[in-house]
């Protein structure tokens, strides 16, 4: 948060939905490139990446959210952000189908999450960004890409087999 309570995000899309962020914790954006599938992961987890000798997970957001799977495009990108895993830092990649650009909400600006009419589910959201007559669905990474859930859900098919 900066000194006058704003927040930069980093905004991107999912279809016509418009998302958000913290950029603090966003490492680097790149080109959706070769994914390795891995089985008996469950439909989110696309596969994995090479990333300067480091494996990747690369989750898709529309499956994540209970969509179906990302249709790839010409702007489809994989934000590579930070998130912990028992204490420690692990980089997961997010398939998106475009980046839009880092924008700075106040934090007059962000609603709370409301109870009704949300695509995503409440716990993944940190609130309702407005801008420019615009709404910015702000997540809360830390709950929407738990590594410790998501782990629990790959074992799942694992344990069923």
């Amino acid at each position: 948060m900066s000194e006058n309570g704003s927040t930069q995000f980093l905004s991107f899309s999912l279809g016509a939905e418009v998302f958000g962020m913290d950029i603090r914790t966003v490492r680097e954006i790149i080109q959706h490139g070769n994914i390795t599938p891995v089985p008996l992961m469950p439909d989110f987890v696309r596969g994995i990446i090479n990333l300067r000798g480091a494996v990747v997970p690369v989750i898709d957001l529309h499956a994540r959210f209970g969509r179906p799977a990302a249709n790839i495009g010409k702007k489809s990108c994989i934000i590579i952000f930070d998130a912990s895993r028992q204490g420690e830092r692990a980089e997961i990649g997010l398939l998106v189908d475009a980046v839009s650009e880092v924008v700075e909400i106040a934090a007059e600006q962000i609603e709370p999450v409301p109870d009704f009419g949300n695509s995503v589910r409440r716990e993944f959201m940190r609130g309702i960004g407005k801008l420019h007559g615009r709404f910015i669905v702000l997540l809360e990474p830390d709950q929407a890409f738990n590594v410790e859930d998501m782990a629990q859900l790959c074992e799942a098919p694992r344990l069923a087999a």
